[in-house]
C-alpha cells in the first residue's frame, strides 16, 4: 500500500461560519487500487495516519440514506463466502477489508512519527520510506489523490481549484458543508464511485481488452489468496493511539501539565512498572483529540486502567491538545510564564465561548475564532473513541470523580398549574357545506 496528504480542494464551514481548509489523507492498494480508508482533518497528525489501519481491516458499514446498492451484498465480492467466516461483514457497504504487509510513505513528519511506527509494528506492518523528494516512489497514491480531486473535489459545493486562475468567483463563501459532511460524501463517493469504475491499471492477464473495477480486482485476488478475518479489539485501538512513559506519582499521572487519577491506581503510586525496557516507567496512551482520559498499561495482567483529567468534571466542551496548547500560548503572552492547570482550563473555556479579552480585538478574535473552530471541527469529525464505542461528548469520568448536588429534603418544588384542555370540535363536512349555501 501507498499513504499519502495533500491538501483538499474545497472550502469547509468547521464551526460558527468561520470557513477553512483541510487535509486528505489517504491509503490506496497497489494491486486492486482500492481506497481501503481516506480520513479529512483540518491538521494531519500521526494519530490519524495510524487510525487509517484500523479503518484498512475493518470493514466500512452501510450509513443511512445510503442506497442498497452500495452494499456488500449486492457488490462484485464474494459477500456470501466472506460473511461466513467473517460476521462483521453484516450489512457492510462495498469496499474491500484489507491487512497491508508494506506501506510506501514520505518523509512527512506525521509517517515518521513514533506514533505511525509503533502502530505498524504492533500490527506487522513493513514501513518503507520513500526516497526524499521523490515522489515517483509512490506514484499510484500521487495519481489517487490527484483523480479524487477531479472526480469528487470539483464537483463539491465549495471547491477552490488546484489553483487562483481555476477557482471560480466568490468560492469561499460558497462552503456549505461541514467537516463531518464532507467525509461523509467521500466515504460514499468511495463505496459507490470509486471502487465500482473501471480502471485502466487493472486488466484481465488473459483478455486485456477487458477493464476491471477495483471490487472486481479484489474478488479475482480473494480467490487466489483467500480471505482471514482480522478482527480490532479495543487493546488494538489503544495500541495506534501516540504514547508517553511516565510515573504514577502520589496525585496520578501528568501529560501535557494535565493531572490524570483515578483510585486503580491506588496500588501503583510510587511503583515502578516492572518494565526493564521503559526503565521502570509505565506506558500511557492518550487521544489527541480528546484530553477528558488517558490509558495507562498494567503490565501484570495486559490491561489497561482509564485514568481521567481532574479538571473533567467542570470542563463543558471537549477538545484536544490543539486548543489545550494554544491556550497555554494565549496566557503566556498574559505574563504568566508557568500557568496552572486550572488558568489554562479556563483560557480554553474563553476561547470556545468567544470570550476571551484580547490586547488587539480584532486579530486576537480572529485567531481565537480559528482556533475555536478547528477544535471543534475535529472533534465533531471523531464520532466516537475507538475501541470505547462512545461519542467523545458522552465521555464522563467515574461518578467517584463528579461531584454531585443532592437537594436539601425540605425543598419543595413549585410546579406550575396545569392548563385547561379544550379538544377540538369533530370537523363534519356536511355541516360545512350546508354553511356555505
Amino acid at each position: 500500500m501507498q499513504i499519502d496528504s495533500t491538501p483538499l480542494d474545497i472550502a469547509v464551514e468547521l464551526d460558527d461560519g468561520v470557513i477553512g481548509r483541510v487535509e486528505l489523507t489517504a491509503m490506496v492498494d497497489i494491486a486492486t487500487r482500492s481506497i481501503p480508508a481516506a480520513v479529512i482533518r483540518p491538521t494531519t497528525k500521526a494519530v490519524d495516519a495510524a487510525l487509517l489501519l484500523a479503518r484498512c481491516m475493518t470493514p466500512e458499514l452501510m450509513r443511512p440514506g445510503w442506497s442498497q446498492a452500495a452494499s456488500m451484498a449486492a457488490s462484485a465480492m464474494p459477500y456470501r463466502s466472506m460473511k461466513s467466516i467473517d460476521e462483521r461483514l453484516a450489512g457492510a457497504a462495498a469496499k474491500p477489508v484489507i491487512v497491508p504487509e508494506t506501506i510506501v510513505c514520505d518523509h512527512g513528519k506525521a509517517y515518521l512519527s513514533a506514533t505511525f511506527k509503533n502502530a505498524c509494528r504492533s500490527q506487522g506492518i513493513n514501513l518503507q520510506p520513500a526516497h526524499p523528494d521523490t515522489p515517483t516512489d509512490k506514484p499510484i497514491i500521487e495519481r489517487t489523490l490527484q483523480s479524487i480531486g477531479t472526480l469528487f473535489a470539483q464537483f463539491v459545493t465549495g471547491y477552490l481549484g488546484s489553483s487562483v486562475e481555476r477557482r471560480g468567483k466568490n468560492a469561499e463563501q460558497q462552503a456549505i458543508f461541514s467537516l463531518p459532511e464532507i467525509q461523509d460524501l467521500l466515504d460514499e463517493w468511495i463505496v459507490t464511485g470509486w471502487q465500482n469504475r473501471p480502471h485502466d491499471g487493472l486488466r484481465d492477464p488473459f483478455t486485456t481488452s477487458r477493464v476491471l473495477s477495483p471490487n472486481e480486482k479484489y474478488a479475482a485476488l480473494l480467490a487466489v489468496s483467500g480471505y482471514v478475518p482480522a478482527p480490532f479489539t479495543a487493546e488494538d485501538y489503544l495500541e495506534l493511539m501516540p504514547t508517553e512513559t511516565r510515573v504514577i506519582n502520589s496525585y496520578g499521572v501528568k501529560i501535557r501539565h494535565r493531572v490524570y487519577d483515578t483510585e486503580e491506581l491506588n496500588p501503583y503510586r510510587g511503583q515502578k512498572s516492572g518494565m526493564k525496557a521503559l526503565n521502570g516507567l509505565w506506558e500511557v496512551k492518550y487521544d489527541p483529540y480528546d484530553i477528558a482520559c488517558v490509558w495507562i498499561r498494567n503490565p501484570q495482567d495486559g490491561g489497561w486502567i482509564t485514568a481521567y483529567w481532574r479538571q473533567l468534571s467542570s470542563g463543558a466542551q471537549p477538545f484536544g491538545d490543539d486548543i489545550w496548547n494554544y491556550a497555554r500560548q494565549v496566557v503566556a503572552e498574559r505574563g504568566i510564564t508557568t500557568p496552572s492547570e486550572s488558568e489554562v482550563k479556563t483560557a480554553v473555556e474563553a476561547i470556545l465561548d468567544k470570550a476571551s479579552p484580547p490586547a488587539k480585538p480584532a486579530a486576537r478574535q480572529r485567531k481565537n475564532q480559528r482556533a475555536a473552530a478547528r477544535n471543534k471541527a475535529a472533534i465533531n469529525s471523531q464520532r466516537t473513541r475507538p475501541g470505547l464505542g462512545k461519542p467523545l461528548q458522552e465521555a464522563k469520568p467515574p461518578a467517584t470523580l463528579v461531584p454531585t448536588i443532592e437537594p436539601a429534603p425540605d425543598q419543595e418544588q413549585d410546579s406550575p398549574p396545569v392548563a385547561k384542555i379544550i379538544p377540538l370540535k369533530i370537523y363534519d363536512p356536511q355541516k360545512e357545506a350546508d354553511k356555505w349555501w
